[in-house]
């Protein structure tokens, strides 16, 4: 069952729309995949309480639906080299979402960036090596593209993983 994911998250337009109503088996699959992309679909099935050729047919649904897009290792940034993280706030010119997202997703470090609500626009996720590269990121990179009007950072001291997912 490792695969990699080849889906940007960027969505593609299907922002709030769904595959279809999941059923609370669907629902523990999600969430026994959620905790552990790796297992067997025989270890799946045991955990959800179904046949093997049910817990395939359904993972194969699901994934056919794109409501799995793919499965990825959970990595820890400051293990990884990635000690400083800032979400970044961006207010950018009205209609320019698709070319700033575009260009977005080609800066290094910027692990997730989204389209929101509220007092910016864009939200972004940046991991970087040290405050160095995170400046580079957000006064060089980021800064420079054409959309964006400005830009407000604030550092991460500290974060966790929720203890449940919304499918347990």
């Amino acid at each position: 069952m490792d695969q990699e994911t080849t889906d940007t998250g960027t969505g593609g337009g299907d922002a709030g729309r769904s595959a279809g109503s999941l059923d609370e088996v669907d629902r523990r699959i999600l969430a026994e995949l959620s905790r552990d992309g790796r297992m067997s679909v025989r270890t799946l099935a045991e955990r959800v309480h179904v046949s093997r050729t049910n817990a395939y047919a359904r993972m194969e649904r699901l994934l056919r639906d794109r409501v799995i897009t793919g499965f990825h290792a959970r990595v820890v940034p400051e293990r990884a080299g990635l000690g400083t993280s800032a979400y970044v706030g961006l207010t950018i010119e009205q209609n320019t979402w698709r070319e700033v997202s575009a260009e977005l997703a080609r800066v290094r470090y910027i692990e997730h960036a989204a389209l929101i609500g509220g007092d910016h626009d864009v939200l972004a996720l940046v991991r970087a090596p040290d405050n160095a590269a995170l400046r580079d990121v957000v006064l060089n990179r980021v800064q420079s593209i054409a959309g964006v009007l400005s830009t407000r950072t604030w550092l991460v001291f500290e974060e966790f993983v929720g203890e449940s997912g919304p499918w347990d």
